[in-house]
């Protein structure tokens, strides 16, 4: 059989390319994970810092009570003006701004954008707005890959494939879950199995976990009791806790993207004052209730150990459901997945312990029930099951519930699709374009 050199010539330089794309996926992951380890550390001092102001305005009556809502108000409110001045697309998650690029539908930002992100997101999210740390890193991997792209002079082919990689090492660092942060690049993010983005998301997670690591330790982030295997009787209760995921997400879903549409109602207000007023509410419920806002690991950490009474749980996702939208509709760098987590912990929580009571024989551990209600819930709102049982079996390191985690996503997933609810990331995704449209027009 003859062989044709021309093809052989060809081979070879993809095989050199595809090396030289690894390496320098290497460095893209390097850096990703050292700006998220970082990034989250300073979240985590945010935190604090924001927990010791409110005790100490607490002893200031009304100069202390003016003193937290002015704080929030001003950290949001300079969060939404350094978007609008310095970068636009920096506002809200970033994950659909970074698909849209995968997708050729616009290109991608300047590397500005990721100081933006980094500074934006921790006056954000430490301000106490219920938004995710992950979508920040997701975006920042993301730039940083773009950056690198362009200092390399690569294809947009060889761009594209190092952006995805730095997107998912963004994703792995912000919840220590590498195998995730590879199933998201797959699943969400290009949605189709690519061999070269594969190999170069491969590089790029296991340099990022590893810088990460060093700085984060390599515990999980959340620590659950001992979980019993399920008995064949309590699978179909896990089938209904999916479809109460579904429902439940099918709501949050159109609860956010109208939270979205009353901001833009209010057109006439410059976004940094709406904003500041998102925030001034914000610090009116950190004055009452400090451990409802921010980011919210330790409502989830409640919940997955389940020491808290019912009505406590029941009350706190009610809050939270409502905070998360509204927090969005800021225009902040934030993301939405811990946000997710949160209410996925609850509502499984409050179904576990519901399914106790009514049925007394089954051995019901409502903190399993809470564990799974995270991967539902995630999937009715995303629509990425695989990623959303990863996430939430790397983050808790429970490998015990993967079968009623599966039948509960199964449900959660289709529930949605019948009654026509697009996946969360789609339509911001749109809002994303049409936020394009209008800076060109300017």
């Amino acid at each position: 059989m003859d062989h044709n050199p021309d093809d052989h010539r060809q081979a070879a330089d993809e095989r050199c390319s595809l090396v030289g794309l690894a390496a320098l996926a290497l460095i893209v992951g390097a850096a990703t994970g050292w700006v998220g380890a970082i990034f989250r550390l300073l979240l985590e001092q945010a935190d604090r810092l924001r927990d010791a102001m409110i005790a100490w305005a607490h002893g200031n009556a009304i100069w202390g009570f003016l003193v937290v809502i002015g704080v929030c108000a001003v950290a949001t409110l300079v969060a939404a003006w350094m978007v609008r001045q310095f970068s636009p697309h920096a506002s809200g998650s970033g994950i659909p701004h970074v698909e849209a690029v995968l997708h050729d539908q616009i290109p991608p930002a300047p590397f500005g954008l990721v100081p933006v992100k980094f500074f934006g997101g921790l006056l954000a999210i430490g301000s106490g707005l219920a938004l995710g740390r992950e979508g920040p890193t997701v975006q920042m991997g993301a730039g940083i890959a773009v950056f690198v792209a362009r200092v390399c002079r690569l294809c947009w082919a060889d761009s594209r494939v190092l952006l995805a990689a730095g997107a998912g090492a963004g994703l792995a660092t912000a919840f220590n879950a590498p195998i995730a942060g590879l199933v998201f690049v797959l699943e969400e993010l290009v949605q189709r199995f690519e061999h070269r983005v594969a190999v170069a998301a491969l590089a790029a997670l296991t340099t990022a976990i590893l810088v990460a690591r060093l700085f984060l330790g390599d515990a999980p982030d959340f620590q659950v009791g001992p979980l019993s295997y399920p008995t064949a009787a309590s699978v179909p209760l896990f089938l209904v806790l999916g479809a109460l995921a579904g429902l439940l997400a099918v709501a949050y879903n159109r609860t956010l993207l109208a939270a979205i549409a009353a901001r833009d109602r209010f057109g006439s207000l410059p976004i940094e004052l709406r904003a500041g007023l998102i925030g001034a509410s914000v610090g009116l419920l950190a004055w009452f209730a400090p451990e409802l806002v921010g980011g919210g690991d330790q409502i989830t950490q409640r919940a997955l150990i389940g020491h808290e009474s019912l009505a406590i749980v029941g009350f706190t996702f009610l809050i939270r459901f409502g905070l998360g939208p509204l927090s969005y509709a800021a225009g902040t760098p934030g993301g939405l997945f811990a946000p997710l987590l949160v209410l996925g912990a609850q509502s499984g929580l409050v179904f576990g312990v519901a399914c106790r009571v009514v049925f007394p024989g089954l051995a019901i551990q409502p903190e399993a029930f809470a564990l799974v209600g995270m991967a539902a819930f995630f999937t009715g709102v995303v629509r990425a099951p695989v990623t959303g049982i990863v996430l939430v079996a790397e983050m808790t390191g429970n490998v015990t519930m993967l079968l009623p985690m599966l039948g509960a996503c199964f449900v959660a997933m289709l529930l949605p699709m019948m009654l026509r609810n697009a996946p969360i990331y789609d339509s911001l995704r749109e809002h994303t374009l049409r936020l394009e449209r209008q800076i060109r027009q300017k």
